[in-house]
C-alpha cells in the first residue's frame, strides 16, 4: 500500500499544480522507473481532477440563477478551475501536436516545431475549438441534468487518463529523450501498469453509472456509449500518430487526452 501511494503522488506531483513538497515528497521519491511504475495511476489523477471539476460544475449550478446562460457559466467555472489545477498541461500537448502536424507533413520538421514553446496559428486553433466543444457539451449535459453533468465531466476525465497508456503500451517514442519531460516512459509500460489504470477506469464508470441511475433515465449503455466514443477517438489518434509521427510523443498523450475527454462527452450526450 506503501508503494502503492507512493506512485500515485508521484503521478499527481508530474501532472498537477496540487503541492507534493516538503517531508511529504521527499518520502515519494523520484527517479525514472519509479514514474514509470506510476503510470497506472494516471487515470487516479483524474478521480481527484473530475471530483472537483464535476463537484464545482454542480455546485455553480446550484447557486447560480436559473436562467439559460447558467450553464454555460457553471461550465466554464469548472474548466477554468481544471486549468488552474493542471496548469494546462494537456492543453499544452494538443496546442503543440497541432502546430506540428498543421505546420509540415514532414516528420522531422513536424517534431522540430512541436519543440517550439511559441504558439502558432494551428494550436491556437486547436485550443479555442477544443474549449468551445468542451464549454459547449457540458453546458448541454447540464440543462439536461447538473448532477449528470457533473458525473460525466468526472468519468471523462478518469477515462481520458486512462486510455492514453495504450500508446505508450504499443508505440516507441519518437520525442528529444535527453529533454523530454515524458523520458521514463519513453520504455513501454508493463502489463501490470495497463491492470491498473483499467481498474480506475472501471471503478468511475461504475460508480458514474450507479449513482446516475438513482436519479436520471439515462441507460446504462449511454456510459457504454461514451466509453466506445473515447475508444474510437483513442484509435483515430493512434493511427495519426504512427502514420504521421512513427511513434509518440509527450505532447502526443496530452492531446489524446484532450481529444479523448471531447469524444467521451459527446458520446454520452448522443446516447442521451
Amino acid at each position: 500500500m506503501a508503494d502503492c501511494l507512493r506512485r500515485y503522488l508521484l503521478a499527481l506531483q508530474f501532472f498537477t499544480r496540487i503541492p507534493v513538497t516538503g517531508r511529504l515528497a521527499a518520502w515519494v521519491g523520484f527517479s525514472p522507473e519509479l514514474l514509470r511504475a506510476s503510470a497506472g495511476h494516471f487515470p487516479g489523477v483524474g478521480w481527484l481532477i473530475g471530483a472537483l471539476t464535476g463537484g464545482a460544475l454542480w455546485a455553480a449550478l446550484a447557486l447560480l440563477p436559473a436562467r439559460p446562460g447558467a450553464a454555460f457559466v457553471a461550465a466554464a467555472l469548472a474548466t477554468l478551475l481544471g486549468v488552474l489545477l493542471t496548469g494546462a498541461f494537456h492543453e499544452d500537448g494538443l496546442a503543440d501536436l497541432a502546430d506540428g502536424l498543421g505546420g509540415s507533413a514532414d516528420r522531422e520538421r513536424a517534431l522540430d516545431i512541436m519543440k517550439d514553446s511559441r504558439i502558432g496559428s494551428f494550436g491556437a486553433v486547436a485550443l479555442v475549438l477544443a474549449t468551445a466543444l468542451r464549454l459547449g457539451q457540458l453546458a448541454l449535459l447540464a440543462q439536461v441534468d447538473a448532477r449528470l453533468a457533473a458525473l460525466g465531466l468526472f468519468a471523462a476525465q478518469v477515462v481520458s487518463r486512462g486510455l492514453p497508456l495504450v500508446l505508450i503500451r504499443t508505440l516507441p517514442h519518437v520525442g528529444d529523450t535527453a529533454r523530454s519531460k515524458s523520458k521514463p516512459l519513453a520504455d513501454r509500460i508493463g502489463s501490470g501498469a495497463l491492470a491498473t489504470g483499467a481498474a480506475w477506469m472501471l471503478a468511475a464508470l461504475a460508480l458514474a453509472a450507479g449513482l446516475a441511475s438513482r436519479f436520471t433515465a439515462a441507460p446504462a449503455l449511454a456510459w457504454a456509449a461514451a466509453t466506445a466514443g473515447a475508444l474510437l477517438a483513442l484509435g483515430w489518434m493512434w493511427r495519426l500518430l504512427a502514420r504521421r509521427l512513427q511513434g509518440f510523443t509527450g505532447d502526443a498523450l496530452g492531446a489524446t487526452q484532450q481529444v479523448c475527454e471531447q469524444a467521451f462527452l459527446l458520446g454520452l450526450l448522443l446516447a442521451l
